[in-house]
């Protein structure tokens, strides 16, 4: 592929900056013990060329789907980094699958192979090669893997190929917000998930990364003040996590330049927590998906201004509410997010699962519901798969979780709707609450968000759990936590 003045594939990127930087650190890496080792550019070279070469040995090639089945580690964003370097296509792999949602995924993944940890591919003695290899560009940049938890498995394989352009692979707020480099960048989400991989933009980017194994609250504070993080990605659980921390108040943040909050729709009393910790200008909320469809974003005195807000289209992007037969819905109602990115399209799907919609003008959605303000700042609802219709009324499991998470014994909130005699669904909330908490009840906890809500979004039924399974990416499975609560019919 000949490329224009300024482009080269990611494999020649990272070439280029081991001869910049040679022994400067790239990645640090934080294990979940508190240890942690450090790596430099010529490493991340020398050991991904000597992966390539021997992934090139056993039959890899350009545009081979490469699965990664490693928990976040070095040898993780290794094996990424050699599939750049012989142009095939990275897509990680949950590592913690079930055995049978694992043969799900891989047989629509159709992987050319899969790296797991302690494959003999990863073992590099010293007769390995670690010469240059001569870098070739992927077809697409890379894929994200949905274990289809909620419905089909599918890959979400970018359209765009493994190119590096100055300026782009590093984070959005920089074009965005102007917000300048080089940086120190923490990577608290797993690496199987959008927000964790898209971080090694920022590594092309030749910002360094702080890798944590694992997201661990204590740990990631310490990270910060250790490090001199300046910014990170994270969901609405982590800020939760993190803003409960006993450290939270105590250690240095003031090498924070960027906290970006993506994923689940944030409580406004958390983003306000956030945003009294480090200031307006230091925190960012945002709305995207792995299908790249468009983006939007907004600083944390945006956000002050409209509460509750994920920000406006940026980077070229559009957005509309459209209702059920796909008309434009008016100011304040709620529909169905639609955006439409200068960019165009910048995944698809791969697997037996229907294309991305789009509209006859080209507007995308995945799903997800809002509504949009008069000044053009979108809010989200809910995905509609979410959504609980009881009695006849919506209510959005978000909006319960927000008004329950308030309550300081609160650790995790999950909203769900079970079937009712009465109601059809009823809205009902498992709670985990903190451990040294003692007598407070369901009840109590009823009233509590019955203060906060209208009466029909109010939780008829609290379960209260020591644990609220999540993924390492800090998603709950809702459909399977209404299978486990649902009495079958004799």
């Amino acid at each position: 592929m000949d490329l224009p003045d300024g482009m080269i594939s990611y494999g020649d990127r990272l070439a280029n900056l081991a001869k910049e930087r040679g022994e400067a650190d790239a990645l640090v890496f934080l294990a979940a013990d508190g240890s942690n080792e450090h790596f430099s550019w010529r490493h991340l070279e020398e050991r991904s060329n000597a992966l390539a070469w021997k992934l090139t040995g056993e039959g890899v090639g350009v545009g081979d789907r490469l699965g990664i089945k490693i928990r976040n580690s070095p040898d993780h964003i290794l094996v990424a980094l050699a599939a750049w370097k012989i142009g095939a296509v990275p897509i990680p792999i949950r590592w913690d699958l079930p055995e049978w949602e694992l043969d799900r995924v891989l047989a629509v993944l159709d992987a050319k192979k899969v790296v797991e940890k302690g494959h003999q591919i990863l073992q590099l003695g010293p007769e390995c090669r670690i010469d240059p290899y001569h870098s070739e560009i992927s077809p697409h940049a890379s894929g994200v893997m949905s274990s289809g938890s909620t419905g089909s498995p599918k890959v979400i394989l970018r359209l765009v190929p493994g190119v590096y352009v100055p300026g782009s692979s590093s984070n959005r707020l920089v074009e965005a917000y102007e917000t300048l480099g080089p940086q120190m960048v923490l990577v608290p989400a797993p690496l199987y998930h959008s927000n964790g991989f898209m971080a090694l933009g920022n590594l092309l980017e030749g910002d360094r990364l702080l890798l944590l194994e694992r997201f661990d609250a204590g740990l990631l504070l310490g990270g910060v003040e250790d490090h001199g993080v300046t910014g990170m990605v994270a969901t609405t659980v982590m800020l939760q996590r993190l803003a409960r921390h006993e450290d939270f108040g105590k250690r240095d943040l003031s090498s924070l330049d960027w906290v970006m909050h993506g994923a689940a729709p944030l409580p406004d009393w958390l983003a306000k927590r956030w945003i009294e910790r480090i200031s307006p200008e230091k925190f960012f909320v945002c709305y995207g998906s792995s299908e790249g469809i468009g983006a939007t974003f907004a600083r944390g005195d945006e956000y002050l201004e409209h509460p509750l807000t994920v920000g406006r289209g940026a980077m070229g992007t559009d957005v509309r509410i459209l209702g059920e037969t796909g008309e434009a819905l008016p100011t304040g109602e709620i529909g169905q997010i639609y955006m439409k990115s200068e960019h165009g399209i910048l995944a698809t799907y791969v697997g037996d699962v229907p294309p991305i919609p789009v509209t006859e003008d080209g507007y995308s959605t995945v799903g997800d519901l809002g509504w949009l303000d008069s000044d053009g700042y979108l809010y989200i609802a809910d995905r509609r798969v979410d959504m609980i219709v009881t009695g006849g009324a919506n209510v959005y499991p978000a909006e319960v979780e927000a008004a329950l998470s308030e309550h300081p014994s609160v650790v995790d909130v999950v909203v769900i709707g079970l079937s009712d005699p009465e109601w059809g669904r009823r809205v009902h909330a498992i709670v985990q609450l903190e451990k040294d908490v003692i007598g407070l009840s369901a009840d109590e906890l009823i009233d509590y968000a019955g203060d906060r809500l209208a009466r029909y979004k109010t939780p008829k039924s609290v379960e209260l759990v020591t644990e609220i399974p999540r993924s390492e990416a800090t998603k709950v499975n809702r459909s399977a936590l209404v299978a486990a609560r649902e009495v079958a019919p004799e």
